[in-house]
């Protein structure tokens, strides 16, 4: 099941988006489209869709006389309690994610030399996956740890799979240290990672990287095996819908 992705990047649409809010935050008065695409240096049409998503997230309002100022998102996230309304936004944002592609989406980091689910959103029609063998210990077969370990150099991942040994969960799961150090090193950042029945039967999973800077970290899916048919376009609405993620992270 291979998931060629178009090369619509959600990091170098947060960078515009990152230099859109310094511009605003220039005008205090607001600023109109037209003078933020001169300032930025993009066109008008692109700067429309970024314009959108940013008010739909709350980093930007919108003044009744015309004009764009900085939004309630960014004004919590400059608070002094930036970490709960961060965790507060990534709920949020989880919560429509999964509603959106019909499935369990997990948004998770690599701490400390750990694989590690930070937060997640399921529901009666989107289940989360089982953990039968915790998530740490099993990075070589699930598409969250895949995903974090082909973000790492070679030298990270050796030391990975030294601590964490590959064990076999399903008649689909790799062991093979060789075979999956080749994997992560070719794995290309705009295809996701699969967990194809690797990590449990009766399930599929899909991560993407989601990755500014030194944090390494990831968005995922899962959906039972039956609605795999589904994967491709949840995938690409995962893509599409991750730029709002990468902007909380980096602000």
């Amino acid at each position: 099941m291979a998931l060629e992705h178009r090369q619509v990047g959600p990091v170098h649409a947060v960078q515009y988006a990152l230099r859109v809010l310094e511009s605003v935050d220039s005008h205090r008065h607001g600023v109109s489209a037209e003078q933020l695409a001169r300032e930025v240096g993009v066109p008008l049409g692109y700067l429309t869709q970024l314009l959108a998503m940013l008010r739909r997230e709350r980093y930007l309002g919108f003044l009744p006389g015309g004009g764009y100022v900085l939004g309630e998102s960014m004004v919590l996230l400059g608070s002094a309690n930036r970490d709960l309304a961060l965790a507060e936004k990534l709920r949020t944002i989880l919560m429509e994610l999964r509603d959106e592609v019909g499935a369990a989406v997990y948004f998770s980091r690599y701490d400390d030399g750990e694989v590690r689910i930070i937060d997640f959103a399921d529901g009666p029609h989107a289940p989360k996956v089982n953990e039968w063998v915790d998530f740490r210990s099993a990075a070589h077969a699930s598409a969250v740890g895949k995903c974090l370990l082909s973000q790492l150099d070679h030298r990270g991942r050796l030391e990975h799979l030294s601590r964490h040994r590959p064990a076999r969960f399903t008649s689909r799961t790799e062991v093979d240290d060789r075979v999956l150090l080749t994997k992560l090193e070719r794995q290309p950042s705009s295809v996701p990672t699969l967990d194809l029945q690797e990590y449990a039967v009766g399930t599929v999973c899909a991560a993407i990287p989601v990755t500014i800077g030194k944090t390494v970290a990831c968005l995922a899916l899962s959906m039972p095996y039956a609605k795999a048919h589904r994967l491709r376009p949840a995938v690409d609405t995962l893509h599409e819908r991750a730029a709002p993620v990468l902007l909380s992270m980096s602000i």
